[in-house]
């Protein structure tokens, strides 16, 4: 047996780490540049880079005071970067020498002539931590790490709660599995975890069918037993549950061969699961050209298949062929301020601005849509965001404009649901502990 393959040291862990944020700041998501990252430092940026990410906004506040006129991008990225680690938390990563002396070896590396001034500035920072971690928790930047328009727009949208959205986006998200219906159920697969060593529990929500899977830990994908065959799948709670609200259940389930639309379908998960609870005739659309292969890359694992197009769904013209469906799933773009606790660069690549573009698209995207509905079709509408812009005022908006009695929003439509544990409505919400990012949901029947 071959020996693992040596962990790269610290410094470049830090340099790595300090390209990440700088990329970042520049407007490219973490997810498109730890593609480009190497492999053998993948999984210790991961685990350092977003923990940075997520207490960049006291990193920054805390550098600002010490050095009021902002260094050069990649001086300040690797400045960052180690103050984000050096904050006090329960658990810090490495001891602070330990810290220190790797980041200014990274700045050997990185920024020669500016190894010095980190050096003096992270000696510092841990002088006077305690007086300058105070100072930054009275900024809203630094005490929520999240932009201030973010901050303000959840103060007045759920003003009793935004305390607890902030403090739970940063906090690191569990791992929830799908296990592909057509070849196992969630009990048996909880089985199968702990003959490999790992603990699960199935989620106790009927809305996920039995399906959904809590590991005790996080691991990597691969480690997962039936991964590469198609057995299991990697998918939070909340993204489940659209697939209940798509098929339906009891006399009110689509038929066999029902035909439904993914109309903004990848990377692909929603599309699968609907197909490995369900036979259906189904075409899976994705404005992106990019991002199509991603949808077949899924299908082909899972030993799928569905028509796949890419197309803008809003230009009906150039993809429908005028037969009509009995069911649409509109997963929207949005802000994914639902997903920030698992992708915690989007709270600094979002500007206040673009939610006003997204909104326009959502509601293109609902006015295309929905004459393509069979008459008693459904039509899921779902976004991974906990901005009302996004959720209930879109849909209350697309309602009134609709003729009076053509659409009947189903009582049983989840609405928000918050990264909680205690956010629910008996009976239509997941039960309290079930862990789950922040989606909403409305599910419109068509007269």
């Amino acid at each position: 047996m071959s020996a693992a393959a040596p962990s790269p040291p610290l410094s470049r862990l830090l340099d790595l780490s300090a390209e990440l944020v700088q990329a970042v700041r520049n407007g490219r998501s973490a997810t498109d540049w730890m593609a480009r990252c190497p492999p053998d430092a993948r999984a210790g940026v991961q685990a350092l880079g977003f923990d940075v990410l997520r207490r960049l906004g006291a990193a920054t506040e805390a550098r600002a005071l010490m050095a009021p006129k902002p260094p050069p991008p990649n001086v300040d990225s690797l400045l960052c970067t180690a103050l984000a680690l050096l904050w006090p938390v329960p658990s810090p990563p490495y001891p602070d020498h330990t810290l220190v002396d790797q980041a200014v070896t990274a700045a050997r590396h990185r920024t020669p002539a500016a190894a010095a001034f980190i050096n003096a500035v992270l000696r510092r920072f841990v002088r006077e931590r305690s007086a300058l971690v105070a100072a930054v928790e009275h900024t809203p930047v630094g005490a929520w790490n999240h932009p201030a328009w973010w901050i303000e727009r959840l103060r007045q949208d759920w003003p009793s709660q935004w305390q607890a959205l902030l403090r739970a986006a940063n906090e690191r998200p569990p791992m929830t599995l799908r296990v592909n219906a057509r070849r196992s159920t969630g009990a048996a697969y909880v089985q199968r975890l702990a003959a490999a060593g790992r603990a699960a529990t199935v989620l106790d929500d009927p809305a996920l069918a039995g399906q959904a899977v809590l590991l005790a830990e996080p691991c990597p994908v691969p480690q997962l037993p039936g991964f590469a065959e198609g057995d299991v799948s990697v998918q939070d709670a909340a993204a489940q549950r659209s697939a209940s609200l798509v098929l339906g259940e009891g006399e009110h389930a689509l038929p066999s061969g029902a035909r439904v639309l993914d109309a903004c379908a990848a990377p692909g998960g929603k599309t699968a699961q609907l197909l490995e609870r369900a036979d259906l005739d189904l075409l899976a659309l994705d404005s992106d050209p990019k991002r199509v292969p991603r949808i077949h890359d899924t299908l082909h694992r899972l030993h799928l298949h569905a028509e796949v197009k890419a197309a803008d769904a809003r230009q009906t013209a150039a993809w429908w062929d005028g037969r009509p469906f009995d069911a649409i799933l509109l997963d929207a773009p949005c802000s994914a301020s639902g997903i920030v606790r698992r992708h915690p660069d989007i709270r600094w690549l979002r500007r206040a601005d673009d939610l006003s573009a997204l909104t326009r698209v959502q509601a293109e995207l609902l006015q295309a849509l929905w004459p393509l509905l069979k008459p008693g079709g459904r039509l899921v509408y779902a976004t991974c965001s906990i901005f009302k812009a996004e959720g209930q005022h879109q849909i209350d908006a697309f309602l009134q404009r609709l003729p009076a009695g053509s659409a009947r929003l189903d009582a049983a439509s989840p609405g928000q649901l918050l990264p909680l544990a205690d956010n629910r409505r008996p009976g239509t919400l997941p039960a309290p502990g079930v862990p789950q990012d922040g989606f909403f949901y409305a599910l419109i029947h068509k007269a």
